[in-house]
């Protein structure tokens, strides 16, 4: 399994807004000037994210986009899962719809459910509001923080 760049992105993209949660609206050209990361790009995954409730846009001079929950709500799961459709290893694994008819008999079934369970609870037991305060006291600590 690999996570696209769009995953990548949209993750980070999270924790910028999660960092500056409370401040208000958030320009999709300062994010891009934070993360660097091109404004288009940005863009495209800010629709997907909106379209899936996880913020809120709001046009005009003072608009942008602020996250629609505390972070402390947004799992990196979630987020991941949104943009990527899904976090198996194989799909086989990835639901009841794209089960393999040979399951009860395949013995490497076992390893890419194992594969899919340890992702699953790694990216489910870490919140934005735990990656943002690293972010914070990494760029505390470098003197940094906007």
């Amino acid at each position: 399994m690999r996570i696209s760049t769009k995953g990548r992105y949209a993750l980070r993209l999270m924790v910028d807004l999660a960092v500056h949660y409370g401040d208000g609206y958030t320009t999709i050209k300062t994010i891009s000037e934070r993360q660097k990361i091109s404004d288009k790009y940005l863009e495209q995954i800010i629709t997907i994210l909106s379209k899936n409730d996880f913020v809120i846009g709001v046009r005009g001079p003072s608009g942008g986009y602020k996250l629609s929950k505390s972070p402390d709500e947004y799992t990196v799961g979630m987020i991941l899962r949104a943009v990527e459709a899904n976090l198996s290893p194989v799909f086989c694994v990835d639901d009841e719809d794209n089960q393999c008819d040979n399951k009860e008999n395949c013995v490497t079934y076992e390893v890419w459910e194992k594969i899919k369970n340890a992702v699953d609870n790694v990216v489910d037991s870490i919140t934005l509001e735990d990656l943002a305060a690293k972010m914070k006291k990494k760029n505390i600590d470098k003197g940094l923080m906007n």
